[in-house]
């Protein structure tokens, strides 16, 4: 599959991206952990009203939880996510003077940061080439024949070895987007699909 070809369609199609207008790296860091297991939409709701409150690591950490938990009520497991992102913050005074930390290592050693968060944070606050996947990545990259893989892990290994360098911070970005609207688990609307003439629609 032309690779080049690939992205350029997707470029096309999705200029914008996905700017929910959370590119510091505080706000980056606490919107991508909110963002586990919940729709952009309600993430990006949920998060303006946070940061309109506690923008930064020190105000954040003055915060009752319950106020953190209050304001982000609508995004799934919220409860836990306001325990942890006052946690983050507390960490980040302590530890990094309150600044978010622009490696891998120290990103997976704050609480409720796994792999695809830190790498979504390295690419989208820091500009890193760092590629993040998500199920939506990991479904439509197997779906389009790209790879064959399991589990996520294994899909950003796989995907780092074919994608130039050059790609790797905007293929979470596309394919999250061609997920959402286009190239959705059950039904994927094909028929509308820039890529329909490309894909193999593998596991459909």
């Amino acid at each position: 599959m032309d690779l080049d070809e690939l992205m350029r369609r997707l470029f096309e199609l999705y200029p914008e991206g996905y700017d929910y207008g959370f590119n510091d790296p505080f706000s980056a860091l606490i919107s991508t952990v909110m963002s586990q297991r919940t729709r952009g939409n309600v993430t990006c709701s949920a998060a303006r009203r946070l940061f309109e409150r506690f923008s930064t690591p020190e105000k954040m950490v003055k915060a009752d939880v319950s106020e953190i938990e209050s304001l982000i009520k609508e995004v799934g497991f919220y409860r836990i996510k306001a325990g942890r992102i006052k946690e983050i913050s507390r960490i980040l005074l302590e530890k990094y003077d309150g600044r978010v930390p622009d490696d891998m290592e120290a990103l997976l050693e704050l609480p409720g940061v796994g792999r695809e968060t830190a790498n979504c944070v390295l690419a989208d606050a820091f500009l890193k080439d760092a590629l993040a996947v998500d199920t939506h990545v990991h479904r439509i990259s197997n779906r389009l024949g790209l790879i064959e893989t399991k589990v996520p892990e294994e899909t950003e290994t796989e995907l780092k070895k074919i994608f130039p360098q050059k790609y790797w911070r905007h293929i979470n970005l596309l394919l999250v987007k061609l997920g959402q609207n286009i190239c959705r688990p059950i039904s994927p609307r094909c028929g509308i699909c820039t890529l329909n003439d490309m894909c193999p629609k593998i596991l459909l």
